[in-house]
């Protein structure tokens, strides 16, 4: 150690590193960010025309200050470098139209497929922008809404369940008694069976543990109701599952429409009202069974980025690193 002509302390302060302050000069010195072509533009809009390909996924995402963007991927990239085609502000249809009517018209006319969510703004900008493209329309925000719709039906039997727990409650109170919550066999209350079943009511039965089928029994013996809507959303669930063709799938949601009007529940009515006018790009699935996976995944990593850096003060920056990393 006497041999080194400075101390080990003194050489770590050598080799500290200011994070803040390399960042700094990464932004304005080693990186081409001051001379950035889309710099001015960023906060608004970036577009990617060398990243244009013939099946796209549009999607929204927020990372700063909850606002919005609209991105447009390129599935052929695989959530890679050149995967950004589009990041846009926004959701609203006329500016998406006009930003994304900035890439050249013969590269638009190429794109074949398009797969997006319900939103009717995002549907619109794509039969204006790519107009030899089939808009498909995710099969995984279809069975999103009837997951909802079977727990809302949980919610309000547990909000029931709540209800007369306090009033039980109150007149043990009144009784100058104490108050004694009914078990199951399980050892739930009816309050912690309806809050416990959350996860469960996502799940296939064959994906149940020994005791989610235990209380799945429970659930369903004391409210049929939840039942019923649990079993809709499996067989809509295995529409998307088993048809091999547009007839098919035709068919079998027709069956399905029946099964929903005979079950006379409000939010499963509501639901088949959605299908019927997003029919055809649901139907659309099925000739390559594609799905909104590509932008999902890419919006994860995008989230990722955000959190590694604990947040978003730099817009401009945030977004230039973005563009290097997926563009």
């Amino acid at each position: 150690m006497d041999n080194y002509p400075i101390s080990p302390v003194q050489l770590g302060n050598f080799f500290h590193v200011d994070g803040k302050q390399l960042q700094q000069q990464y932004k304005h010195h080693l990186s081409d960010f001051t001379s950035w072509s889309q710099k001015e533009h960023a906060a608004e809009w970036m577009l990617f025309e060398q990243n244009m390909g013939a099946y796209l996924s549009i999607d929204e995402t927020a990372f700063s200050n909850g606002e919005l963007y609209t991105i447009v991927t390129n599935k052929e990239a695989k959530g890679r470098q050149g995967s950004l085609v589009a990041m846009i502000k926004g959701t609203q249809a006329d500016n998406l139209i006009e930003i994304l009517k900035r890439l050249p018209e013969y590269l638009r006319k190429r794109v074949k497929e398009v797969t997006v969510d319900m939103a009717p703004s995002l549907n619109l900008a794509i039969r204006r922008c790519f107009p030899h493209a089939q808009c498909v329309v995710d099969r995984f925000h279809v069975q999103q809404l009837a997951f909802d719709a079977v727990q809302e039906t949980r919610i309000k039997y547990r909000w029931e369940a709540l209800e007369e727990e306090n009033k039980a409650i109150e007149a043990a109170r009144k009784q100058r008694t104490v108050y004694v919550p009914q078990l199951l066999p399980n050892g739930d209350s009816l309050k912690q069976l309806l809050a416990r079943s959350r996860y469960l009511l996502f799940k296939h039965p064959r994906l149940w543990s020994r005791e989610q089928r235990q209380r799945a029994e429970l659930l369903f013996s004391l409210y049929p109701e939840i039942h019923k809507a649990y079993q809709l959303s499996l067989r809509l669930g295995e529409v998307f599952r088993n048809c091999t063709s547009k007839e098919q799938a035709f068919k079998r949601l027709a069956l399905w429409y029946n099964d929903v009007e005979e079950a006379g529940m409000a939010t499963f009515r509501t639901l088949a009202k959605t299908i019927q006018t997003h029919y055809l790009g649901i139907l659309n699935f099925f000739n390559n069974r594609a799905t909104n996976a590509a932008a999902e995944s890419f919006n994860a990593k995008i989230k990722a980025f955000r959190n590694a850096l604990r947040g978003v003060r730099d817009v401009e920056f945030f977004l230039f690193r973005i563009s290097k990393l997926y563009a």
